[in-house]
């Protein structure tokens, strides 16, 4: 297994659109591992292929609570096919903007349709941290990230941040 490095702001890519996978080959299944094996190392519960510079529509996520029991989805092509009207908040973080985590407003439920490693369409009925979690590395796929969902005076301030951050990275 490989442990990818994780891409943060401002890095560019991550407002980039993830392309769908066309056919689900071995090299798309070992991504799909490492992701895995990155989002524990990090430890995260949901990570998308953009975050470490695959630009594939590849998500894995595990939202379990017990760390001895974990349950690791992957979804290849996931999106979501009718949502709730009722509205939950939670508190969101992301590996991509690391040390930072905000309130976030979206849709208590949500059903996500995708494919999994064996090319099969499933339907997944999400709620409560499922439900948000799904949605966060949804817009990862298509280029936003949670940031996105607060105002826009918080926003720029974290952008900020992070672009210096990674100045300072670039001088050291």
């Amino acid at each position: 297994m490989t442990i990818y490095n994780i891409l943060t702001l401002p890095n560019k890519i991550l407002r980039e659109k993830s392309e769908p996978v066309k056919n689900i080959s071995e090299e798309i299944i070992e991504i799909l591992n490492n992701m895995a094996e990155t989002m524990y190392d990090a430890p995260g519960i949901g990570l998308a292929a953009v975050q470490v510079g695959i630009k594939k529509r590849l998500v894995v996520m595990d939202c379990s609570k017990e760390e001895d029991k974990k349950v690791l989805i992957k979804f290849i092509n996931p999106e979501i096919i009718s949502k709730s009207n009722e509205k939950s908040i939670y508190e969101e973080g992301c590996l991509s903007i690391p040390d930072f985590s905000e309130d976030v407003e979206r849709f208590s439920t949500c059903v996500v349709q995708y494919m999994d490693l064996n090319g099969k369409k499933q339907i997944l009925e999400c709620e409560g941290l499922m439900a948000t979690c799904i949605q966060h590395e949804i817009d990862h796929l298509n280029g936003k990230l949670f940031i996105d969902h607060i105002s826009r005076l918080k926003r720029e301030k974290i952008t900020r941040k992070f672009i210096k951050l990674s100045k300072q990275k670039l001088t050291k």
